[in-house]
Order: structure tokens, then sequence, then C-alpha cells
């Protein structure tokens, strides 16, 4: 190769040396790229023979799974929506203690804290991460129920019930919404804070009417995640929230008082129910097997609508500095 050698043929030669070991890296690379997509495909196609096993019997109808009142496989009623309302009253009121609590830890963490109180308390939050969620469990039934009974009564907070379960999958998610919605926040150009402060602003009028609009889709992003974490919650509502599905007579009877939404009573989850049952004397190919797989692709097609929302929400919101 020389100076005088056409830049054509030097780009050419250059193609022609290949560099062996990054080749076999990026194959590498590409091969477990490729794997993760094959075992998602793999959990989609079990999820889906299996329930198509659930749904091919006779005493089984689509339309009684999604409206009917009742989950009892013992006598041939198969309503879903029991399930799906503790599951979805159990992931509201974790949210409900999530949300604010790590907005404002967030935006303290973002605009007001020191590098070294921020260098203390991450590591503290992310503690609470690291916890085994069958601790948080039977913190939730020894400590949040009797906890809800004494301010509540007895009378109102049953032992076993869906709010100690929620407000405990709060604690549990608390520092994945922080440390998402503090990312989001840091990502916000400075010159937008400086631009406020020279308006006359405050540092708390700067961090709710500037930042945070600013940092909107990655906000929502963390949202949209901690729902679904809250959603697949197992063992603390498995401990906590109930060993039976909340069953009625009928819609209106449901309806009653509001007695189907009522957060300090058992109930159990998509998640706790595969747990009770999938854990006890269950036959092959029975019913009753079967219906965990259409619990679980219930579950995954809430979940994988949520991350779409997610995926769309942040690409509206998105802004690019």
């Amino acid at each position: 190769m020389t100076l005088n050698q056409p830049v054509s043929d030097l780009a050419t030669s250059l193609r022609r040396q290949r560099r062996w070991g990054e080749m076999l890296i990026q194959g590498f690379l590409f091969a477990f790229a490729a794997l993760s997509i094959l075992i998602t495909v793999g959990i989609v196609l079990v999820l889906l023979s299996q329930a198509a096993h659930f749904f091919a019997r006779p005493e089984v109808g689509l339309w009684a799974f999604l409206t009917d009142s009742k989950w009892q496989p013992q006598i041939g009623q198969f309503g879903i929506f029991v399930l799906i309302n503790a599951t979805l009253i159990t992931s509201a009121t974790a949210m409900l203690v999530a949300l604010p609590l790590g907005m404002m830890i967030a935006i303290y963490l973002s605009e007001y804290a020191t590098p070294r109180v921020r260098n203390v308390l991450k590591p503290i939050l992310e503690i609470l991460a690291g916890i085994p969620t069958v601790v948080y469990g039977y913190f939730a039934l020894t400590f949040m129920t009797p906890l809800l009974q004494k301010l509540l009564g007895r009378d109102v907070v049953e032992v076993f019930n869906v709010a100690s379960a929620g407000i405990v999958i709060g604690i549990l998610i608390l520092p994945l919404i922080t440390s998402m919605a503090e990312d989001a926040l840091s990502a916000v150009p400075q010159s937008l804070r400086e631009a406020a402060y020279g308006l006359g602003a405050t540092r708390l009028e700067t961090a709710l009417k500037i930042v945070t609009p600013a940092a909107m889709s990655g906000l929502t992003a963390a949202f949209i995640v901690a729902i679904s974490r809250a959603i697949g919650e197992t063992m603390i509502v498995a401990i906590a929230a109930g060993a039976g599905p909340r069953n009625f007579n009928s819609w209106s009877d449901a309806l009653h008082n509001l007695a189907m939404f009522n957060p300090f009573k058992a109930a159990e989850t998509m998640t706790g129910h595969i747990v009770r049952i999938s854990g006890g004397d269950i036959s092959y190919e029975s019913i009753d097997y079967d219906s965990l797989f259409a619990i679980g692709l219930t579950l995954f097609i809430i979940t994988f609508v949520l991350n779409l929302l997610s995926r769309r929400i942040v690409k509206r919101f998105r802004e690019v500095y």
C-alpha cells in the first residue's frame, strides 16, 4: 500500500481485511439477541397452545370467561373478571402510594439534594429493591394489616385484605419509580432551569412547571413500567391479599354497596391464584391445570398492552434537546 494508491483501492483493501475477533464477538452478540427473541416467542406459543386447550373444553365459554362474576373451577365457572378486579384494585392501591412518594423523592434528588445527600439516599432506596418479596408479604400480613385494623377497626379490615398488600407493593415499586423518574428529570438540560430562574421562578416552580413537563415522556414510561411491575407481583398478594376469589352471585350483588371494590376485604389476584393452584395437588391436563395458562395469557396481554402504550406515549411526547 503506497501513498499514490487510489482511494477506491485503499477502501477495497480495508474491506478485505477481516477482523475475526470482532466478527466472532458480533456473532455471539447476535446469537444472544436472537435467543432472547426465541425465548419470548416460545413463552407466547406455550401460553397460546395451553390456553387453547382450556377454551376448547365444552364447559368453557369465552364470553362467560370475560363477564362471569364467579371463578369456581370445581363447578365449571370461570369468570376471570373477579381475579382481574382484585389485581387492578391491588395495583391501583400500590400506585396511589408509590406515585406521589416516588415523584417527591425524585424531584428532591434531582432539584434539591446535594451530590453527597444523593449518594447516600439512592443506595438506601436500592436496598428496598433488594429485599425478597416474601419478606414484604409477611410485613404486609404482620405489620400493615394490624396497623390498618388499629386505625379503621377490625370489623372493617379483614386479616387478609387487598389494601395492605397494595400498600406494601407500593413500597416495593417505590425505588423503581424513584430511580427512573430521577433519571428522566436529570436528563432535562440545565439551560431550561437557568432560563426559568432568570425569569424569576422559584426552585419549586421550576421543578413543577418547567422540568416535570419537559421530562413527561420519561416519567410516563416510569409510571407504566411500575404499573406492570405491580400487576405482576406474586408473593405479596399470595401471602397477604387472600386465598380465594371474591365471588358474587350476580353483577347486581357485586355492585351493591360497591362490595367488589372494597379494598379492606380478602380477594385473590391472578398471580396469587396461579401460585395457590400450582402449588397444590393438581393433575396434569385437568381443567384446573389448563385454566392457569388462560390466566397467564390474560396477564401477559395486560402487561403487553401496557408496554405498547408506554412506547406510544414515549414516542408521542418525547423531547429531544
